[in-house]
């Protein structure tokens, strides 16, 4: 059985690779922190590689995530870069948000070697990632996202092609585009039924039977009365997702107004030293204002 190979080993992508080697044992990783790497594979297993080109030699299959479109670019078409030394027929998956623009580009440069290129970025943060249970949506070529497929399963409940190159970043800009708007919204509700004396948590109680409930409101209501955000998706990656999408809608004349002004609140939050803070901490905006 050939090496399959990780890139990126951050909060996600530790795990996920984790999930990756406990099935298959034969993995190679790298991360730009070499440290990062080696501790990895004396804590999990496995080897570490000096750069990406070093796991293209080695791997028929190799899996990103990383932090931005540059890094991408770097990782899979730089002069250390994956298809530098990736044989024919190999696939890379992507599981880094970045804009589709550069999937597409990317994604054309490794056909042009032979390799297949999969956008599949991913929804569930890092309680899903280490728990195996993410969301994958992927873009690409069919048979190669059926080469690949199965080791995704390592690390998701749910995987699902929705067309080619470039589909799988459209689909994770409408998953931003809706968790953006509801957490705003609950924040605002929080935030209403403190001012006006409820009791919120009985509120919560009750809402979350009906239509109001959620994925946010479930997993996120009790932290952000606590004004506890030291923990999720980070700001500073829900305004780096967010500029994407206002790009891509600009450049298509695309109306999402709430989305432009959720991203300037986000901003804010930015502002106050809440980068690293929970997306939730919409609600800290509003009890500052």
């Amino acid at each position: 059985m050939s090496s399959k190979g990780f890139i990126g080993l951050g909060v996600m992508g530790s795990a996920m690779a984790g999930h990756i080697y406990n099935k298959y044992s034969n993995l190679i990783v790298y991360n730009r922190t070499m440290d990062r790497a080696e501790s990895w594979v004396k804590e999990n297993g496995g080897n570490a590689a000096s750069n990406a080109a070093e796991v293209g030699a080695l791997c028929e299959q190799v899996f990103l995530c990383v932090g931005n479109d540059e890094d991408v670019k770097e990782v899979v078409s730089g002069e250390e870069g994956l298809i530098q030394t990736m044989k024919k027929g190999g696939v890379i998956v992507d599981h880094t948000t970045i804009s589709a623009d550069i999937t597409k580009e990317l994604s054309e440069l490794c056909s042009k070697k032979g390799i297949g290129f999969i956008d599949a970025p991913v929804s569930g943060g890092q309680a899903g990632a280490e728990s195996g249970q993410l969301t994958v949506m992927a873009g690409g070529d069919a048979n190669c996202f059926n080469k690949v497929k199965q080791t995704i399963e390592c690390y998701s409940k749910f995987i699902k092609l929705m067309g080619p190159s470039g589909s799988g970043q459209l689909t994770k800009m409408v998953n931003q585009i809706c968790i953006a708007g509801l957490i705003q919204s609950l924040s605002e509700g929080l935030n209403f039924s403190e001012e006006v004396g409820l009791n919120t948590e009985e509120v919560i109680e009750v809402i979350s039977k009906g239509a109001a409930q959620s994925w946010q409101m479930e997993n996120r209501w009790e932290t952000m009365l606590q004004d506890h955000y030291d923990h999720g998706f980070a700001v500073d990656h829900m305004r780096k997702d967010l500029e994407l999408v206002i790009k891509e809608a600009n450049k298509k004349k695309i109306n999402i107004d709430l989305t432009k002004i959720v991203n300037e609140y986000y901003k804010d939050i930015q502002d106050m030293g809440g980068n690293r803070w929970d997306t939730s901490s919409l609600l800290k905006r509003l009890k500052e204002l």
